[in-house]
């Protein structure tokens, strides 16, 4: 996709808040939060954020997604929105990571590898590791991993020379540590920023946050939308100071 702004002018926003129920009320709270955000914002939400994994009215929430679509199609004006949701795809339900810009789905995928511990495998099929790729949006090379999927190396490498790899989550509070440490890494180890968004459910971990190419590690706390300055001369910098070969 051709560059049409300066990248400079870009803010990086991790966004918190609870799931509740009410899909129409989550729809409702990330809809604000991205309104209140400026003009060439990169937003991350939480994964699965507008309906939760409510295996209990699965039929709803897969059908939800429709309604979330057209919705952060009108949202994404302007501004680069990445969450995931539930959605089928002939006889199978998969768990997506979506990007939305300028009033478009520019790039989706499936979740490439599901967390067996809550079951997932059940209720949704597994995608490909072959679809993690970089996409260049308005000058800003982003990847995403999916939760689950941080832990798997191999995909650390395939997002490499990325300028921001987002990581919308529902990560399990009992590994609160791990979901610090490994974002932090993350971004150490590809020299780029990282956007992470934990969702602000109980069982979760509610540490969303932003880490820069320097491995400075900053978090939410109680905000719920976390926002600071995107700024490429800072990759630069550090791939030049600490030459491991990206880009």
């Amino acid at each position: 996709m051709t560059t049409t702004s300066k990248q400079s002018e870009y803010r990086l926003c991790s966004l918190l808040f609870k799931t509740t129920k009410n899909y129409n009320a989550n729809l409702e709270t990330l809809l604000a939060l991205v309104d209140k955000t400026p003009e060439k914002s990169l937003i991350v939400a939480p994964e699965v954020c507008l309906t939760g994994f409510d295996y209990e009215n699965y039929d709803a929430a897969i059908e939800f997604s429709h309604v979330a679509n057209e919705e952060l199609k009108s949202a994404s004006k302007k501004k680069i929105i990445i969450l995931s949701m539930l959605e089928k795809r002939g006889d199978e339900v998969f768990n997506f990571a979506k990007i939305f810009y300028n009033g478009e789905i520019v790039y989706e995928r499936a979740k490439a590898k599901l967390f067996r511990f809550g079951d997932e495998q059940i209720y949704m099929a597994e995608g490909s590791g072959d679809d993690i790729r970089i996409v260049e949006i308005d000058g800003i090379k982003i990847g995403i991993l999916i939760c689950f999927e941080l832990r798997f190396k191999d995909f650390w490498q395939k997002l490499e020379g990325c300028d921001v790899i987002a990581v919308p989550s529902w990560w399990g509070v009992l590994r609160t540590e791990h979901f610090k440490v490994l974002t932090q890494a993350l971004a150490i180890i590809n020299q780029c920023y990282v956007v992470a968004s934990d969702s602000q459910n109980e069982e979760c971990t509610k540490m969303s946050g932003i880490i820069t190419p320097h491995g400075e590690d900053v978090r939410n706390g109680n905000m719920a939308c976390l926002e600071i300055k995107y700024d490429e001369k800072e990759i630069v910098k550090m791939r030049r100071y600490m030459d491991v070969e990206i880009g």
